[in-house]
């Protein structure tokens, strides 16, 4: 299959997305796009802790799912889950019913106020490792894209460092492509150049 994909109106785009609608959507609207708020911060760390071993594409279609399981990623709230509610979860068919990714969202909700004590906001914790400005790269194929970088292991070490869970390098440079910390939309794809235009520099 190519790297590209022209569809009926012309567009190239990054050919992981061409599985269903929702997932080009996601693709075209969200994917990339420097994200500076922390409740969408707290929200992809949650989905792609639980994306772990499993497609983004099954995460993506539970994700109204998860965002009534996960009080519409209220970080606050979901901090002060009890075990009650915990284990319901575990019970709901509308997310991955896996006990040690629910505990480790709880966790990290907890461990994510923490940091924002510390830092100010989460947005500034994780944009101070690239100095505010995205990482912009040029990929001519998703052969050349990376699972994960030195930029990825260094946050994933030092999150694990301040007690999360579920967040390995991988994940974490997941969360980098998705809050467009790193722009990874290939080289043709049309949105490579407009999420440039997006970022606070």
């Amino acid at each position: 299959m190519s790297d590209f994909i022209l569809n009926q109106t012309d567009t190239f785009r990054c050919p992981w997305c061409l599985g269903f609608e929702k997932y080009i959507q996601y693709h075209d609207e969200e994917w990339g796009v420097p994200v500076y708020s922390d409740r969408k911060h707290f929200e992809f760390l949650v989905l792609e802790s639980a994306q772990a071993g499993l497609s983004w594409a099954t995460i993506l279609k539970k994700r109204e799912g998860y965002m009534r399981a996960f009080k519409d990623f209220d970080y606050r709230k979901v901090a002060d889950f009890t075990e009650g509610e915990v284990e319901k979860l575990i019970g709901n068919p509308d997310i991955v019913r896996n006990r040690l990714k629910i505990q480790a969202a709880v966790n990290n909700a907890r461990k994510f106020i923490e940091i924002q004590e510390h830092y100010g906001t989460f947005t500034d914790y994780i944009w101070g490792f690239v100095d505010g400005k995205p990482l912009q790269n040029e990929w001519k194929s998703m052969a050349m894209v990376p699972a994960a970088t030195e930029l990825s292991n260094q946050i994933a070490r030092d999150l694990k460092q301040k007690g999360f869970k579920f967040l390995g390098s991988t994940i974490i440079y997941s969360h980098l492509q998705a809050t467009g910390i790193v722009n990874d939309h290939l080289e043709q794809c049309f949105r490579n150049q407009e999420v440039k235009r997006m970022a606070r520099y």
